[in-house]
């Protein structure tokens, strides 16, 4: 985790049943850390994680092949793109 994120001080707060806060509290205690900890690096990388899955873009070759070939040498502009791009 970035040290930035460690030493910033912002809060949230969260409910969950006996259950929940019972089994993070012994899983904190394996890990030898504070329920705040474990809880922040767990959730900070399962946000990083869902973040980059969704920021990352997957193509096939023949696809991407496409799409470079696309912005190397872009179709003319038709009349639509044209009165598009004339208004104000």
């Amino acid at each position: 985790m970035p040290t930035t994120l460690a030493n910033e001080s912002a809060r949230i707060n969260l409910r969950t049943s006996a259950e929940a806060k019972a089994m993070i509290e012994r899983a904190a205690a394996l890990m030898g850390t504070t329920v705040s900890s474990f809880m922040l690096q767990n959730a900070f990388e399962a946000a990083r994680r869902i973040v980059s899955e969704t920021d990352t873009l997957l193509l096939t070759q023949r696809d991407f092949e496409a799409f470079t070939a696309s912005i190397e040498k872009p179709p003319k502009p038709n009349a639509a793109l044209r009165k598009l791009m004339a208004r104000r």
